[in-house]
């Protein structure tokens, strides 16, 4: 055996030891081969997988300077499953399923699931968990093999320690990426205005109207700024958790709808969407024309359980909501804002039916008695079509319209003392 062989298999003991069969990006289809071409001379830090214990072992070995070897690992840009991964699971690989082509309503640009980067991951840093590829990063080099595997172009290698996420990389325009996945990123190019470094960059294709967002790491310090500008909160943030850092919140304009659902329900209705496009006489059935129709489509699209259906009507869990306003865009009937997160009162209901009918329909609605707007001490409540309205700039959260209210419909959301301190933290507040 000559010297260069000799040494070869020294530097192949102190590679990872698994071979990604040439899919790693070292340039070679074996570590046997890269071994060879590291002891002949190439750069100590060739393959991709080693950290830098290994880099510095195989500096030590060849007698020259060892050189940084940055920690990395991968990432998938898609969180969804607007792919069809249920109609292509079981195809066999995601290349066979992506030549079977996409549906209508589907993304031709998202994960097909049928974990092809998994079979080619030689460290078992990768699985597939009902069709999401999920990667355990205590396992993951970045040797980048699941790069080359992936037909829709979705991994990425990126440095171990970086903390936010942008998992989407559809190129289909805003309506049509809304309609799709709650996780596709509708190319707003908010987070890019609202990064301090410059980080975020907006990919756009050369056919397609759309663009998506893409973190340029080597300026990126994992600050909070994108993950708040994120329109549609689907940045992923190891950091921060949104559920308690946020400027908005969803807000259901009704409090009861419990009679009225159950006369939906009975006449065999199971959506909200399908009680609108029926375009039903809803006082014939004893409905008011105003409620939230309570079969929680909202409920459906939200991807933080932030929504659940009580007594025939929505409602939001402030603790879970981060104002994504997926909710919002899926009531066909509009009862759901997104509005400010602060304290002031808000009407939890828009009914313009005579006082008589409301009390006749619904249990827990606004009768326009007009006592909260009689008590008010300045005067930020007043009175369009028969129904109350709170005026933000003048409400002082003094609390008198709730005391008066005998419906217990003007709600107020209550904002936690931890939320003040952390976004203080964050410099959220400035």
């Amino acid at each position: 055996m000559d010297m260069i062989n000799e040494v070869s298999q020294k530097v192949l003991g102190l590679l990872p030891g698994k071979d990604c069969n040439g899919l790693g990006g070292c340039g070679y289809a074996t570590c046997e081969e890269c071994a060879q071409a590291i002891a002949a001379g190439k750069g100590v830090d060739s393959c991709p997988a080693c950290r830098q214990d290994a880099v510095d072992a195989i500096a030590a070995l060849l007698g020259v300077a060892t050189v940084e070897a940055p920690d990395k690992v991968v990432y998938v840009k898609c969180n969804g499953c607007a792919a069809g991964k249920e109609r292509l699971a079981g195809i066999g690989s995601c290349t066979e399923a992506k030549e079977m082509g996409t549906l209508p309503g589907e993304c031709q640009y998202g994960c097909l699931g049928n974990g092809s980067c998994v079979q080619v991951c030689a460290y078992d840093a990768m699985s597939l968990v009902d069709g999401k590829v999920v990667i355990d990063e205590n396992k993951c080099n970045g040797c980048g093999a699941c790069v080359e595997a992936c037909p829709q172009c979705l991994i990425e290698v990126v440095p171990a320690d970086v903390t936010n996420f942008i998992p989407c990389s559809s190129l289909d325009n805003e309506n049509t990426t809304f309609a799709t996945c709650g996780y596709g990123c509708i190319g707003c190019g908010d987070c890019a205005l609202a990064c301090p470094k410059g980080a975020i960059e907006m990919v756009v294709g050369s056919k397609i109207d759309g663009r998506y967002a893409k973190i340029d790491y080597s300026k990126c310090e994992g600050c909070v700024s994108c993950t708040v500008a994120c329109r549609k909160k689907i940045i992923v943030d190891k950091l921060h958790d949104l559920t308690k850092v946020k400027e908005d919140i969803a807000f259901v304009k009704c409090s009861g709808g419990a009679w009225g659902h159950a006369n939906l329900a009975e006449q065999g209705y199971t959506s909200c969407k399908e009680v609108v496009d029926a375009k039903l006489n809803l006082d014939e059935l004893n409905v008011c024309e105003y409620s939230c129709l309570g079969f929680g489509d909202c409920v459906k699209v939200c991807r933080y359980d932030a929504i659940t259906n009580e007594f025939g009507v929505a409602k939001v869990d402030v603790d879970k909501c981060v104002a994504c306003g997926d909710c919002a865009r899926e009531c066909p009937r509009g009862k759901i804002d997104i509005l400010p997160y602060i304290g002031i009162k808000k009407m939890a209901c828009e009914s313009d039916a005579a006082p008589a009918r409301r009390l006749e329909i619904c249990g827990m609605g606004c009768i326009g008695c007009g006592d909260c707007v009689d008590n008010c001490p300045n005067g930020a409540i007043t009175v369009i079509n028969k129904h109350p309205y709170i005026l933000a700039d003048k409400c002082l959260n003094c609390n008198v319209c709730s005391y008066v209210c005998s419906r217990n419909v003007i709600a107020e959301t209550e904002v936690p003392e931890y939320n003040y301190l952390q976004a203080s933290a964050m410099q959220l507040d400035k």
